[in-house]
């Protein structure tokens, strides 16, 4: 929490559904704008006010504190007996999603300043959160990692921190540099010109002057792996690829047997 400031807007799916959090978040004057999960929805005849089709103004009551719960007994007591809020329902009328229908809990109470329709929009661009990790884990490879021991698991998922926070902050100079939108530059684009310029920024005799040549044509490489804008595209969460049909190799290479291939042995029959 300490990397919000005040005037800050946190966004979360329906993990981040918390009383607590969303109370913590809103004495350091930080508004929420989250999915509602775990509770029931408010009705109409149960709001504070009817803010405009399915947009409400509600109080959300104090939980009772369980042994499962985060906080503590003195975080528990601190807690406001109730909060208000704005209950948000978005109906989805794009195809390709699984739901066709949920809430919005938020702290963002003026209609008129932040329109339903508007936080709509800004919650679906938390879709780009579920891409992001995508770029992590398929794009740089961290979908298996190969140590074995857990403090290299550590260091080689922090490796690959590095090198993503690496290529991310070449996007954003590229796109200060050309006025582009960050969310525009293609990741695996930025990816693979980096590994085409590597070998001739890697260079141990290599001016000053040219260097920075070869690091404005990498921005202007970067820059030009645009995504078209695709509204409302479906990202399946799917394998494009169907894995080939190899058993398993569930012991060590010089334990495992041969394994008959039906083909193979219904030739030598003929």
């Amino acid at each position: 929490m300490g990397i919000f400031n005040a005037g800050d807007i946190f966004l979360g799916d329906k993990g981040f559904c918390s009383y607590y959090d969303v109370s913590v978040f809103k004495d350091r004057g930080v508004d929420s704008v989250i999915t509602l999960a775990r509770r029931r929805p408010v009705c109409a005849s149960e709001t504070v006010s009817v803010l405009g089709p399915d947009d409400l103004l509600i109080n959300w009551k104090k939980p009772v504190r369980t042994q499962r719960s985060s906080y503590s007994q003195e975080g528990w007591e601190s807690l406001p007996e109730k909060l208000l809020l704005r209950q948000i329902k978005v109906t989805v009328q794009q195809p390709g999603f699984r739901m066709t229908s949920f809430h919005i809990t938020t702290t963002l109470l003026d209609a008129k300043r932040y329109p339903a329709n508007e936080l709509a929009d800004l919650y679906l661009q938390r879709w780009d959160v579920e891409l992001f990790f995508r770029d992590i884990k398929t794009t740089i490879g961290m979908d298996i990692l190969r140590c074995k021991t857990p403090a290299m698991v550590k260091k080689e998922i922090t490796m690959h921190f590095i090198v993503y926070n690496c290529i991310r902050g070449l996007m954003i100079e590229a796109s200060n540099r050309d006025l582009i939108r960050l969310r525009r530059i293609s990741f695996k684009g930025a990816n693979q010109a980096l590994r085409q310029w590597e070998p001739c920024l890697n260079q141990a005799r290599i001016s000053h002057q040219e260097r920075s040549r070869l690091i404005a044509l990498l921005y202007d490489s970067i820059g030009k792996n645009i995504v078209p804008e695709r509204p409302g595209r479906s990202e399946p969460r799917a394998v494009k690829r169907r894995p080939k049909p190899f058993a398993l190799l569930t012991a060590p290479r010089h334990e495992m047997k041969e394994i008959k291939h039906r083909s193979k042995y219904t030739a030598k029959k003929a």
